[in-house]
Formats: structure tokens, sequence, C-alpha cells
């Protein structure tokens, strides 16, 4: 017999509360009652999975949710989602998922990732040889291959062969990397969409925005010990004496790589076969290291308002899959861990995919690949969140890099490099930070959060001229600087990568007013790899309208309080002349810049 239950949603610690909205923000809790009276019944069993993973053998906690009439003469395909960082398979993101799905006629499996609620194992950061092959086990129980640990035995998943059931997975941050993690492993799931997720993890939590791999970045301090905290105290908050969910002393529930890696970034250090080893062991967890494996339709949704996962996360993620022949398409939404949910946004915890823009997208999507309805539009390539406009922008492909602006040494951006005035301006660092970008954790729980600002004598900015008529910018722009620093350059000889030059990037609207906006909160933090030679810096993607008599700022500052900075104090001098300055290169989709 198999156990039904409605599932319920207890009062959580504060460390599961604090995980779930830092994971997954555009999927809010919304209490049962929000689906509605009319909500086809739905029937829960929960469930347990004994699996080995990572050398050891633990339990993975779950619920099945099987809609009116699926049975097995009339076997609907499946749909398997898990949790963001610090939730489970009951938060009102997980199960709000699955209940919307299993409320539109599909057989639904959402589960606690390993580490997390009552599955027991290590966190082990998306491994696909760990949490993609217990995703796999997962999948042989939706094709009836396997029982689960009270022999339930399933037989009304829609099967495309014998031992291969029709089944895709949705789910954000956390729970969107496990997606092509098992995808990677696991080549009967039909379709993903992963949602504000990573690409490469050495990216994400130490980014260095000069593109040189072998360089590590600026440590993200903030958001990275936000979740080790929250990962940490899972056996205390949900008190499990499940031996597999103990590690060892000094990092109890990680695994040991990613106990070592958290450690070296908060040392303020990078030795150099110690970073070599942490960049390896990053990647190697991370989509950027297995998506040639990956062959299932994916639908990548990413965030706007998002200084965790930024959208060059998706951007890499969405050119390598199109480029490996993978069939792949990518919306940009307002809402990210950072915050910026708009009204009409997709909330599955709402169950409001046929109203929101990107929820119809979805469905088309699942339409498409799991209910296989070969002539669903599922939409343009691209599609980006207008918020001077309320709705969405489509286009065929990314828009590319189209206008050049040349820094001149008067402090202005100029249109034509016979305009740049010769001249040469300082900043320098202090011992403590001197610029603010966020705080990294309000936007997910709803915290105040001071303006952005820098402090003068500590970053250079220069601007455009007032302009005629608005501007329209839609991707990532991309920098040429050349910097002088003669104490980086004595330094950066050193072993100790932490020892080269940092610096952040970012763009400014600036009002008639002088008011200006850092544009939703993002920065491209820089370790210089060699500063006797020019480099390029990949900015954060964005969409954003400069309004007609608003200025376009681009500023260069020598810290930010969201990342750990320079080691010592750096003075930078930018030399511009007309032969030799600066570049700022941008994505206009309309619109001129003066």
């Amino acid at each position: 017999m198999t156990r039904r239950r409605t599932v319920p949603r207890p009062r959580k610690p504060l460390a599961a509360v604090l995980g779930a909205a830092l994971a997954l923000p555009l999927l809010t809790t919304a209490p049962a009652a929000a689906q509605g009276a009319s909500t086809p019944q739905v029937t829960v069993t929960a469930l347990k999975f004994t699996v080995t993973a990572g050398g050891r053998t633990c339990a993975v906690d779950a619920d099945l949710y099987r809609p009116a009439g699926a049975d097995r003469a009339h076997p609907a395909p499946a749909v398997l989602t898990t949790n963001g960082f610090g939730g489970n398979k009951a938060d009102g993101n997980t199960d709000g998922t699955a209940r919307a799905f299993a409320a539109r006629g599909y057989v639904a499996l959402a589960y606690s990732g390993l580490g997390f609620g009552k599955s027991g194992c290590l966190i082990s950061l998306d491994d696909p040889g760990i949490d993609g092959r217990a995703a796999s086990r997962l999948i042989d129980f939706l094709a009836g291959t396997r029982a689960a640990d009270d022999g339930t035995r399933i037989d009304f998943v829609t099967r495309d062969r014998p031992g291969d059931p029709r089944v895709g997975m949705i789910g954000g941050s956390y729970g969107g990397a496990v997606q092509l993690a098992t995808a990677a492993v696991d080549h009967r799931v039909d379709a993903l969409v992963p949602m504000i997720t990573w690409n490469d993890l050495s990216y994400a939590l130490d980014p260095n925005n000069a593109g040189d791999r072998k360089v590590p970045g600026a440590f993200k301090w903030q958001w990275t010990n936000g979740f080790y905290l929250i990962g940490e105290s899972q056996p205390i908050t949900l008190p499990n004496l499940d031996p597999s969910r103990w590690g060892t002393l000094g990092c109890v529930h990680f695994v040991s790589d990613a106990c070592r890696t958290i450690g070296l970034l908060n040392s303020g250090s990078y030795p150099a076969a110690a970073t070599a080893a942490m960049l390896r062991y990053a990647r190697s967890v991370s989509p950027v290291s297995y998506l040639d494996r990956v062959e299932a339709p994916t639908l990548l949704i990413q965030g706007q308002t998002d200084s965790l996962f930024n959208l060059n996360e998706a951007s890499a993620t969405y050119n390598r899959l199109r480029d490996n022949g993978t069939a792949t398409k990518m919306i940009w939404q307002s809402s990210g861990h950072s915050g910026g949910q708009v009204a009409g946004e997709l909330n599955l915890a709402q169950g409001n995919l046929e109203t929101s823009y990107t929820g119809r997208r979805i469905l088309a999507w699942f339409d498409r690949y799991l209910g296989k309805k070969k002539h669903t539009d599922t939409g343009p390539a691209f599609a980006y969140y207008r918020d001077w406009q309320s709705g969405y922008g489509e286009a065929a492909k990314v828009p590319p890099l189209s206008q050049k602006v040349y820094l001149s040494g008067d402090g202005k951006l100029v249109d034509n490099r016979a305009k740049v005035a010769s001249g040469s301006r300082t900043y320098t660092n202090w011992a403590v930070p001197t610029s603010h970008s966020e705080s990294s954790l309000a936007g997910s729980i709803g915290l105040p959060d001071p303006a952005p600002y820098d402090t003068p004598g500590t970053y250079l900015g220069w601007d455009t001229d007032p302009l005629n008529a608005p501007v329209d910018v839609v991707g990532s722009a991309k920098a040429t600087l050349k910097v002088s620093s003669p104490e980086a350059r004595r330094t950066q000889r050193s072993g100790d990568a932490a020892d080269k030059l940092v610096l952040f990037a970012k763009l400014y609207d600036v009002a008639p007013d002088g008011t200006k906006t850092l544009v939703r909160r993002l920065v491209a933090p820089v370790r210089v790899p060699d500063v006797t030679r020019p480099f390029t810096v990949t900015l954060p993607g964005i969409a954003h309208r400069y309004e007609a008599g608003h200025r376009i700022e681009f500023a260069v500052a020598a810290s930010d309080d969201a990342y750990l900075g320079n080691k010592g104090i750096k003075p930078v001098t930018v030399v511009s002349a007309p032969a030799d300055t600066g570049t700022l290169q941008l994505p206009v989709v309309s619109g001129r810049l003066n």
C-alpha cells in the first residue's frame, strides 16, 4: 500500500526560509488555496529512494504528484523537479512547481536534493557524477524499472521505449544546474527548463571579467558565505542522524572539495597550486565542463536582476548548446536572485503559466518536446523583458556589439577617436572598500539596501553628452582598457595571484538632475592579468533604456564592498590620447550615442 497525503506546509527554520528565498525568488511561496477550487484532483504520495552517490548510500525524499485520469491505459509525460539551495521538496517553490504541472495533466516527481530536507548525503554542488546520477535513479522509477523503498512502482508515465520515460525537468538556481547535470549523464531526459542558474561556478563565485581563465577573480564573499552558512546549518536546522549527511570537521555538510574551495576563497590568498585545483573543481561541477554531453532541448530562463548568476551565465550556456546543435532558446526575465519581480511575471507557486509570457513559453516548450506536438510554436530564439515598456522584446539572436565610444582624457565618452582629449587621471584604493553596489542578500529577502555610491578619488568615470533620443542597450558591453600602476606591476610578479590589481567596471544611467542609477546594481570585477598590457572587460548583460536627456557613464572603481579587493594600496592612472585610448562597445538595439 502507498501512503497518500496532502503535503503539509510546516514552519521552516530561518536558514531554510532564507535559502529558498535566495535560491529561487521568481517562484514565490503561495498557499495551496491560490491554486483555486477548480484545480483538477491531484494525488500526492510520499516516497523514499535509496541511492548510492559519491561513494555514500543515502535516501532521497520525494513526492509523487499523480493527476486525475493518469493510469496505465492513459499515461502522461512526467516532470521532475527539485529545490533551490536551502529548500526542499515541500517548500512553496518545489511543491508549487509540481502542483502547477500536475494540475495540467503531467505526472510530477518533486524531490529534495542531496543534503537538503530529509534527503541524505552531502551537498556536492550539482556534481553530474553525484547529483546527476541520483536524479537518474528517479528517472528509472518514472520508467517503471525501479521501485521506491516501500515497493511502490508506477506504470502511468508515457514511455518512448521500454525503460525510457517521457520526462522533462524544471527548476531554478540549484534546481536549474541539476537538470543539465542529469541530462549530461542520462539521455532519456527529453526537455529542460533551467532557470536563473550558473554556467561556471568559478565565475559565479569568484568572477574575473577580464576573461583569463587561469587568473582568479574577486571573491563574491557575501553571496558565497550566505550559501555556505545555509548549507552547513542543514543537519542542525533539520535534525537528522543519518550519517550520510555528515562530512569532516570544519565543513560538516559539503563534500571535501567544496569545503576546500570555500576555505581558499575566504583566505584572501591565491597560491598557484591550490588556486589551480580550486578552478578545476569549480568548473568540473559546472555546466561549462559537460555541456557537450547535453542533448535535451533546453529553454534557458535567466534574471536581469541577479548579481549571483548574471545574464552572462545563461548566454555562455546558450552559445555552447547552440554551437553543439542542441535545440535551445533563451529568455531574460526581470527577476533573479537579487529581486526584480514585476507584476504579471511567472510565479509557478501561483500557477500563472497561461497568463505570463514566460509561463506560456514553458508550456509551449513542454507541449513540443514532452507532448510531441511537433507544430507547436516555441517562440523566438531570444526574448528579454523591457521595463520601459512593461513587456518582452523578441529577436532572432542576442544583439551584437554595435556602437563604439572612446575614453577621453577629460572624462568624456566620445564617438570619434579624433575627439579624444589627451590627458591622464588617477584614482587609488583605500584600506577599506569605498564603493557600494549592493548588499547581496538584501534583494532576496526584502531588506532595504543603500543606493550605490563611489567615494571621490577612488574611481574614474567617463560619460556621454546628454542623449538626443532614447537609447536601448540589450546585451553585454565590452571595454578595452590600459592602466598604469607601478605598485601593481611590482606585486604581480609574486607567486600569489591575490597580489594582482583588482578593479570594478560598471555602467551608470545619469539623469538630467545628476541622479545616478547603477543599472540593476551590476558590476564587473576584474583581476588584471598583466598591468603592462591592454585588457578587455566583459560587463554583465543588461536590457536597459537610457532616456533622452540622460547620459551613459562608464566607471572604473578601486573596490566594491560585496567583493574582496586589492591587497595593499595600488594607485592607478589611466592615460588617454587620440592614438591610444580605451574604448567601450555597446550592444545598442535602438537609438544612437551622440
